[in-house]
């Protein structure tokens, strides 16, 4: 907690007795307390408390979590009952935040973690209304032949500045802040997209994506976080999210 101290006539009046003249009346000194802000482990306790399949319900049994890390187990998809798999999302909604975490994939793999998802009967997908921090192997992946589709990338509206993506296999740090429509993603220490949103030229951009024909895509100013599961074997960890 931070404190901030109000002292008004009492510290007028300790002044005054130091310089010798006569103190005027003190008054209680007041402290006023105000939260300092805090980051949340939205894996903390090493269970998916935090966490929902998206359209409801609880996370399916396809996600998995040990020693804090959280993956979608893909490799046995094959035995997967209906409604283990899925995106799983955030039971919470956030509107201006910093968001951390880790990730790996799979060789060939491909997911992505999207914000600002709008969860309602009209809205079959995640991706039908939320943006997307595209997860990928570029290397063995073919949608990393779209230029827009790669590791980093603002899926297919913002190309990265640069590609600083790891191997398949070893784990990427990247970071999402989203403030009073000012956009930025961090992948591996470097800014790889920086960009304002809900202005008119964000709109001219979405209108050139595959989202133009999705109502009200990328609209939402609050919205949840997701996991995509898109099929392959993919990891986080520490992932943290504060409130700005």
């Amino acid at each position: 907690m931070k404190r901030h101290y109000i002292l008004g006539a009492a510290l007028a009046g300790i002044l005054a007795s130091c310089s010798g003249e006569k103190a005027v009346e003190t008054k209680e000194i007041i402290v006023i307390e105000t939260p300092t802000e805090e980051w949340t482990d939205l894996f903390a306790n090493n269970d998916f408390s935090n966490w929902h399949k998206y359209g409801g319900g609880e996370v399916g049994k396809g996600w998995k979590i040990e020693n804090g890390e959280a993956y979608l187990d893909a490799t046995n998809k094959d035995n997967w009952a209906e409604g283990d798999g899925g995106d799983i999302t955030t039971n919470e909604e956030y509107e201006n935040f910093h968001l951390k975490y880790d990730w790996k994939i799979s060789q060939n793999g491909n997911s992505g973690l999207i914000f600002y998802t709008h969860e309602a009967p009209d809205y079959k997908r995640s991706y039908n209304t939320g943006l997307e921090m595209q997860i990928l192997d570029n290397e063995g992946h073919p949608d990393a032949k779209i230029i827009s589709h790669r590791a980093g990338d603002l899926y297919d509206l913002i190309v990265s500045s640069e590609e600083t993506i790891k191997p398949y296999g070893q784990w990427n740090s990247a970071e999402i802040i989203s403030n009073d429509g000012k956009l930025e993603l961090i992948l591996n220490g470097t800014t790889v997209v920086s960009t304002t949103l809900w202005t008119p030229e964000w709109e001219a951009l979405v209108a050139g994506s595959k989202f133009k024909n999705m109502p009200n895509w990328g609209t939402f100013k609050k919205g949840s976080i997701t996991l995509q599961d898109h099929g392959d074997l993919v990891y986080f960890k520490n992932v943290m999210i504060k409130k700005l």
